[in-house]
């Protein structure tokens, strides 16, 4: 069973949701973007997360690892770009 709102009730409510949005575009600021300001922060908490995870490694060879995993490459590699040996 469905509850009957009537046009009234809902013209109503949909005036006070509009005007809630717009006080709170009105704090947000004129053409300012809410998803670019989400987008940043996740952007910049991703950074963040990655700059203290490398500061938590401990032992060379984590070390390595957390350096390879930031730069998206793999420990053969970072091997052969800092001219390490195996036993390094």
């Amino acid at each position: 069973m469905l509850a009957h709102t009537s046009a009234k009730k809902t013209e109503a409510r949909a005036a006070e949701l509009e005007a809630e949005v717009a006080s709170l575009q009105a704090q947000l600021g004129a053409n300012i973007d809410a998803d670019k300001i989400v987008k940043k922060h996740i952007k910049l908490l991703h950074r963040y997360n990655e700059a203290k995870d490398a500061t938590q490694v401990r032992s060379s060879s984590c070390c390595l690892l957390g350096l390879a995993n930031l730069k998206d490459l793999t420990i053969k590699q970072i091997h052969e770009d800092y001219d390490l040996t195996d036993a390094d």
